[in-house]
């Protein structure tokens, strides 16, 4: 009887989100003399089975089965432009109409997992300027950087109480400032994520270090380089008496007369400082990565990748922390840390994709993806403790744009790490943009 309500739900909501999609144009959101009206109506279910429905600590990590349904409704209005000055508001909320079981909700990154409770959040309230160099921001924001971003790929964005400036007066050369100060954003904020922390409790640092960093945030400065040929950026992101992320990747984008291509060369580095470095909590490691990605004009493209993570500990603390994954070798759904330890380990990413509008049918793409990651198993310890020496992530995803505004993503992952049962993931997250 609850799987049958879900299904009614689903479609009643997407009939409903079609027939709105019938009778109006959302090319252009709402102009009213000046002010503009904008929204976006999402909706998904999400299931994730770790083959663990009552959460035993000794398989997958203590991961337990999850499920839900979920509507997302978000609502955005912004002034005109006067003499370079605009703001924004954008409220947003969750809720599952009380479909959902309370106790198959702690892996859904919906709902706070504590109370599973439906929820409203000011999402956006910015002061922005802008004129042809010069760009300050203030207020809270979906702001995207390599490290701390929006990742706006599932049910909500993250946001961010931010201060930032961009400096553009270099010809193809922007500088970055910033500080943020506070996150929201369920799926990668270490805190309760329907509502807005300081980025040390939103951190995925044990309480401790937490407690120790009192409430601090994070400031950072970039140098970005783009002429379109030569990408180079260079980001540091300072987390007082936290950890300190240096972020560097160089791209080479060209083409010939049979496809385009995206060679890439990337380094990270995260590293404790300040109290952090007198607790017992160690991060001290680096990634070195590689890609190389290529699209051919029959609609065929292709995606490899492959990074090499150092002899030292703390991906548990910093990998996907605050909506950062610039990653080249990566999987579709998991966080990386399902594995006991990828210290010292090395991942392979392999993935092909076709656009379906070379069959003329426009704004349909199918991606396959394969990642491998090499395991070191004196570090990487199962559930039950035993080594590990592998983790296997293949997964297939399906992305359809529809009537101007509408947009549909279906993902389906399975998972498998050395001595733990086979995990799989499924996502369908669709909506309707105004």
């Amino acid at each position: 009887m609850k799987h049958l309500r879900y299904r009614q739900a689903i479609c009643k909501l997407l009939f409903t989100l079609l027939a709105a999609g019938l009778y109006s144009d959302p090319a252009h959101a709402l102009d009213m003399s000046g002010f503009t009206l904008s929204g976006d109506q999402r909706v998904g279910y999400v299931e994730y089975e770790y083959d663990n429905p009552d959460g035993l600590p000794t398989i997958n990590r203590g991961h337990k089965d999850s499920r839900g349904f979920y509507v997302i409704p978000k609502l955005s209005i912004e002034t005109p432009t006067y003499r370079g000055f605009k703001a924004k508001v954008t409220g947003a909320g969750a809720t599952d109409f009380g479909l959902n079981e309370n106790d198959k909700q702690s892996r859904n990154f919906v709902f706070d997992p504590e109370n599973n409770d439906p929820f409203s959040i000011l999402q956006e309230m910015y002061v922005e300027y802008a004129d042809k160099e010069h760009n300050v921001l203030v207020g809270r924001n979906e702001i995207v950087t390599p490290m701390i971003e929006a990742d706006d790929y599932y049910m909500l964005a993250n946001s961010f109480e931010v201060a930032r400036y961009i400096n553009s007066s270099f010809q193809d050369t922007e500088l970055h400032i910033g500080y943020f100060g506070k996150m929201a954003g369920v799926w990668d904020s270490g805190d309760d994520g329907t509502e807005f922390n300081s980025m040390s409790d939103a951190s995925f640092v044990p309480q401790i270090n937490k407690d120790e960093a009192d409430d601090a945030g994070v400031y950072y400065a970039a140098v970005d380089f783009n002429n379109g040929l030569h990408h180079a950026q260079l980001w540091n992101y300072y987390a007082d008496d936290l950890y300190n992320t240096v972020f560097a990747q160089y791209n080479f984008t060209s083409k010939n007369r049979y496809f385009n291509y995206d060679a890439g060369a990337q380094f990270i580095n995260f590293n404790e400082v300040g109290d952090l470095k007198s607790s017992d909590t160690r991060i001290d490691y680096s990634i070195y990565s590689l890609k190389y990605d290529a699209a051919l004009e029959n609609g065929f493209s292709v995606a490899t990748g492959v990074a090499k993570y150092t002899d030292g500990d703390g991906q548990g603390s910093t990998l996907g922390a605050w909506g950062g994954y610039p990653y080249f070798a990566n999987g579709m759904i998991f966080h990386f840390f399902e594995a006991g330890s990828l210290r010292d380990a090395a991942s392979y990413k392999l993935q092909g994709a076709y656009d379906f509008s070379r069959m003329g049918i426009d704004k349909l793409s199918l991606a396959l993806r394969y990642t491998y990651f090499d395991l070191e198993s004196k570090y990487s310890i199962s559930s039950d403790g035993r080594r590990q020496d592998f983790m296997k992530m293949g997964g297939i995803q399906l992305k359809y744009k529809f009537l101007s505004g509408g947009y549909f993503t279906g993902t389906y992952e399975q998972h498998k790490i050395d001595h733990e049962p086979t995990t799989w993931a499924l996502r369908l997250i669709g909506g309707y943009k105004f």
